[in-house]
């Protein structure tokens, strides 16, 4: 790959920070350099990972016919759903702002999935026109506004009915998504009756299978659980005669968050549960993977502003918060948080830092008691595992902009998304001069 960048801004960079030894290289660029090149707080990105990711998981299913649909809502930048429509990849979607953001990106409609609980008409309508591969329906009402859209438009909706398999993915509770209490997904009692009226509803083939019970898994079981409970349900139909093409197993693989301590799932381990589970399938095994391809291939820069203690305890105070990276506050989520560059040869003691953010919040902390080297206003950070979850549940909280997300790839940087100013901001908004009476 040639790099066509203007090295007046890396020169400016690596002229204004202290001599020390290089730093840590993040997809062939010294990050401390990246940092002091854009105005932080930003996220980068790895290409490289996220292609290798791709490629590992493409590795482990050859032999199958399966087809990898990247969960938008992950990471939705353009340039982010670009790598995956080079590499072949489809998109399993939620909403229609994703539905355009795949297209616009060279995701063809025949390898996108629309999942979600709350598809509004709206979204059902543009969906089917843009020609959408499945739907993945949650609900008998869904069911049945898909029909009555479907007829209206003349098309055949070919569908999956999403079944919460009633298995605790052993996660975080606020992603489980595959018990009975949760919304998601219908029972099979409830789709074994939808099969049983397929041939009322002429415009939907209900031809497919659909689960995912959780984000963040680290363990195998419930997933072999799931699997088993799903493939049990597919024997039933195809044995009453219904013809199932595709079942679509969801995503939910971990990611090491927390070093030395996370333990994702072995791929080969979780490809050949699903082997296991579906003896005999002829159909195509759809998986939506998100996190899994690029939580670990993104950083979140920030720079330090102040320190502050008291008798209890020492903060740092970053340029970064809760608006940009909101898992700390809304999950408790961990991320591994380094100092990108230490001149003091690792002889200094580590402090303990709470790590916080500029909101005025008590929740706006990045991390607790993290034993970093000293750090002193100006330095910078790196939060680690920033990939997925981070911009996309990004938003304005304190009137603070959105801010820039950066793409690193063999030494070379592209600006992917330009930090929103005040005026991107404040553009909906208006004063109350025009008045309507109801």
């Amino acid at each position: 790959m040639e790099c066509s960048i203007d090295s007046a801004g890396i020169a400016a960079a690596q002229a204004s920070q202290p001599t020390v030894a290089e730093t840590e290289r993040f997809d062939g660029i010294d990050l401390l350099t990246l940092g002091n090149a854009i105005a932080t707080p930003f996220y980068a990105y790895s290409a490289n990972a996220i292609r290798q990711r791709i490629a590992d998981l493409q590795q482990a299913l050859a032999g199958m016919d399966a087809v990898v649909c990247f969960a938008v809502k992950a990471n939705p930048t353009l340039a982010i759903l670009q790598l995956m429509a080079k590499a072949g990849l489809g998109a399993d979607i939620v909403s229609s702002g994703e539905l355009r953001r795949s297209l616009r990106a060279g995701i063809p409609a025949s390898r996108i999935v629309f999942s979600g609980v709350g598809k509004s008409d709206a979204e059902i309508a543009e969906a089917l026109d843009a020609g959408v591969g499945r739907f993945n329906i949650e609900s008998v009402d869904e069911l049945a506004a898909l029909q009555r859209i479907a007829h209206q438009r003349g098309a055949i909706a070919r569908a999956a009915v999403r079944i919460n398999p009633d298995v605790d993915a052993r996660t975080h509770g606020k992603i489980s998504t595959g018990k009975a209490e949760n919304k998601f997904g219908v029972s099979i009692d409830e789709a074994r009756q939808w099969f049983a009226d397929a041939d009322r509803r002429g415009n939907v083939r209900l031809d497919g299978l659909h689960m995912h019970i959780g984000s963040q898994i680290l363990e195998l079981e419930p997933m072999r659980q799931a699997l088993q409970r799903l493939a049990a349900f597919w024997r039933e139909l195809t044995k009453d005669g219904h013809r199932i093409d595709s079942i679509d197993v969801g995503g939910g693989l971990g990611v090491v968050y927390r070093k030395e301590h996370d333990r994702p799932i072995e791929l080969q381990g979780y490809v050949q549960a699903m082997k296991e589970a579906l003896v005999g399938f002829e159909g195509r095994v759809i998986l939506e993977p998100g996190r899994y391809l690029v939580a670990e291939a993104g950083v979140l820069l920030t720079r330090v502003i102040r320190t502050k203690g008291n008798d209890e305890r020492r903060f740092l105070v970053v340029d970064a918060a809760m608006n940009d990276l909101l898992r700390p506050s809304l999950y408790d989520a961990w991320h591994d948080i380094d100092k990108v560059a230490s001149d003091e040869g690792g002889t200094r003691p580590r402090v303990a830092y709470d790590i916080v953010g500029p909101v005025c919040e008590t929740g706006d902390t990045l991390a607790t008691a993290r034993m970093l080297p000293p750090c002193a206003p100006g330095d910078l950070l790196a939060v680690r595992g920033a990939g997925a979850y981070g911009a996309s549940m990004s938003s304005t909280y304190n009137s603070r902009p959105l801010i820039a997300e950066v793409l690193v790839d063999d030494g070379c940087y592209a600006l992917i998304r330009r930090k929103q100013s005040f005026e991107d901001m404040v553009a909906g908004e208006q004063a109350a001069t025009s008045w309507r009476a109801l």
